[in-house]
């Protein structure tokens, strides 16, 4: 986000352009730098080593390298369409996947979202994905049968890069308080402080934090009782919010950081990539999904 400095009435935007300029310049390389065309032969013959049956035959990179492209909207004859493009105007021609095999392989890469930092201070939220690009009208007017929604739960990184730590895929009925805790028992080696909404007021992931003692920044609901409850750091916590009041607690804790690791992580992600699917089998959805968020991350990374 652009640092803004208040003056009377007026903002002072105090980005820097220069480096935002050179962000997005550097998004527009990683669109059509085929660097798989500098590895293809090591990685083949890496992905080769051991394997039974079939060999195989286009690298990973070439495979991730186009699915950037679909996850932007192309279709998979597009997609095959743009590397028939690259390889023929290329010094070097180079065999071209079928469109058939661009959507299997896609869908069986793998997607990680690890992180090497340590000491995270992260933020957990969820938010909702479209499964079709129609508008709800449609379906109301022509008694279009509801399709539902998909619910995506991500922990995403307060401090520097807006990086997501984890993610949960599933459908409406997605428990984003049990997804929250699963994440964080995941990665709570790497974990210094959680902030999260309401939602997450509940005495077991207070509990999951007080285990593996890592610092919470989680809002207490209004009326919450003071007795411990099997929670002893929950009561602690609704004392501490309580007796401060919400804008002096929220200032201690930088509750406020919680938007740009999640909030401000979802609003870029459905700018980039939208917010609907372009699969039609339900698995295939929760794999898209995933893999926007990750090319998300891949974004975040280069610039």
């Amino acid at each position: 986000m652009a640092k803004k400095r208040r003056w009377g009435k007026k903002f002072v935007d105090k980005r820097n352009w220069k480096e935002t300029n050179e962000k997005y310049v550097k998004r527009g390389e990683f669109l059509i730098n085929p660097l798989f065309l500098q590895t293809w032969n090591k990685e083949i013959k890496q992905m080769n080593c051991g394997k039974v049956g079939e060999p195989y035959f286009y690298p990973n990179s070439m495979v991730e390298f186009i699915a950037y492209f679909h996850a932007r909207g192309f279709a998979y004859r597009e997609c095959e369409g743009i590397l028939i493009g690259i390889s023929n105007n290329y010094r070097y021609q180079f065999p071209v996947i079928d469109y058939s095999q661009i959507c299997r392989r896609i869908n069986k890469l793998e997607i990680d979202f690890e992180t090497v930092e340590n000491n995270l201070v992260v933020g957990i939220d969820g938010s909702g994905e479209k499964v079709t690009n129609r508008g709800e009208w449609i379906r109301e007017k022509h008694g279009v049968k509801k399709k539902g929604w998909i619910k995506v739960v991500i922990m995403g990184t307060v401090k520097g890069k807006k990086l997501i730590v984890d993610i949960r895929v599933g459908n409406e009925d997605l428990d984003e308080r049990k997804a929250g805790r699963g994440m964080i028992r995941k990665n709570k080696k790497k974990l210094k402080k959680v902030i999260a909404d309401g939602l997450h007021d509940v005495r077991a992931t207070f509990n999951v934090c007080e285990d593996d003692k890592i610092e919470t920044a989680i809002k207490i609901r209004k009326g919450a009782s003071r007795k411990p409850k099997h929670s002893p750091r929950r009561k602690k916590e609704v004392i501490e919010y309580q007796e401060k009041g919400y804008k002096k607690w929220a200032k201690d804790k930088e509750y406020g950081m919680r938007w740009p690791a999640t909030e401000g992580i979802f609003s870029a992600k459905k700018r980039i990539f939208g917010e609907f699917v372009r699969a039609t089998i339900k698995r295939n959805m929760y794999k898209e999904i995933r893999r926007k968020y990750w090319f998300y991350n891949k974004l975040q990374e280069i610039t």
